[in-house]
């Protein structure tokens, strides 16, 4: 009786065992590799997948994932015979579940030694300077080497990135001596600029300062050429027109003499007038020259006068 209740059990824990043992579930993103005797049979996806109990096993699980991978510091020399030490990360990502099994006994070693080895290869073809500024380059270069050779391994390599470069101490010390003094000399190529700027704004107002001042000194000279030209011909007209003036009195004067003779009495007038004038003419030159000339006769006015109507009529004086 109590083997007939217990092969009962027995045949359930068989089955539980076998159920167990038939289903798995596959998470998401990973993948799992499935052995049949000790063969590759197939990869299982993400799910609830069947296995044959005793016949299949699970061989190998892979995350298919982006995995950062931390390269240990290494030391590599320089083409001009620098030591650097340098470390980086690897990014990659598991692409064939089957070679990732297969193709190499640990892909994650293989991936990190390959790494270090071609960055020594690659940082030895550079200066020291040339590292510093070309770490893109070489990062490049580290991730299309790494990736030819990952194909077989089942592995995608991302990127490369290399976070530090070391120099020694000595370097480090020169390095910053010389970033000092470039620093110091742009200071100074700075403050030459801003000090030939200075002049040069100096020089500019300048030239301009004296270039307006010559415009207004030539303007003013203008001005006071024209305003001396306009005072000379107003001037010159006043002048013109004094003179006008004084001929127009002389005519009108003249005038008035001629109609004066030509009244009753006129004549006789003007023989009185010419006679004193003359008279006054003698008397002048005998104060205001050492010669006098006199007439034959002092004494004989009336040959005076006589002489003098004579001029004024047009004729030669008489001989006295």
């Amino acid at each position: 009786m109590e083997i007939f209740f217990s092969l009962p059990i027995l045949i359930f824990i068989a089955i539980a065992v076998f159920g167990f043992k038939a289903f798995t579930v596959v998470p998401q993103q990973e993948a799992y590799v499935v052995e049949r005797w000790g063969r590759y049979y197939k990869t299982l996806t993400p799910g609830l997948r069947w296995l044959v109990p005793f016949m299949d096993r699970i061989a190998y699980k892979h995350t298919l994932k982006e995995i950062p991978l931390d390269v240990p510091s290494q030391v590599c020399i320089t083409r001009d015979n620098t030591q650097l030490t340098v470390d980086g990360i690897i990014y990659f990502q598991v692409t064939d579940p089957q070679l990732a099994s297969y193709g190499s006994s640990n892909y994650v070693i293989a991936i990190t030694q390959l790494a270090q080895t071609t960055l020594r290869s690659v940082i030895g073809r550079m200066e020291l300077d040339k590292t510093f500024e070309e770490r893109d380059d070489i990062n490049r270069t580290v991730v299309a080497a790494l990736d030819e050779a990952a194909i077989s391994w089942g592995v995608k390599v991302l990127r490369y990135e290399i976070k530090d470069l070391v120099p020694p101490q000595e370097i480090l010390r020169s390095m910053q001596a010389q970033i000092t003094a470039e620093r110091e000399k742009r200071a100074r190529i700075a403050q030459s600029e801003g000090v030939r700027q200075e002049q040069i704004n100096l020089a500019s107002g300048q030239r301009e300062a004296d270039i307006k001042q010559s415009e207004g000194e030539a303007q003013a000279a203008v001005n006071e050429s024209q305003g001396n030209k306009v005072a000379q011909i107003n001037r010159a007209e006043g002048e013109a027109q004094a003179l006008r003036l004084v001929a127009a009195a002389t005519a009108d004067a003249i005038r008035v003499v001629a109609e004066a003779i030509r009244t009753p009495g006129g004549n006789e007038a003007v023989n009185l007038k010419v006679a004193e004038q003359y008279v006054e003419a003698f008397g002048k030159l005998a104060k205001e020259s050492n010669t006098l000339i006199m007439p034959a006769n002092v004494a004989d006015i009336g040959g005076l006068v006589s002489a003098g109507m004579s001029i004024v009529k047009g004729q030669t004086p008489p001989k006295v």
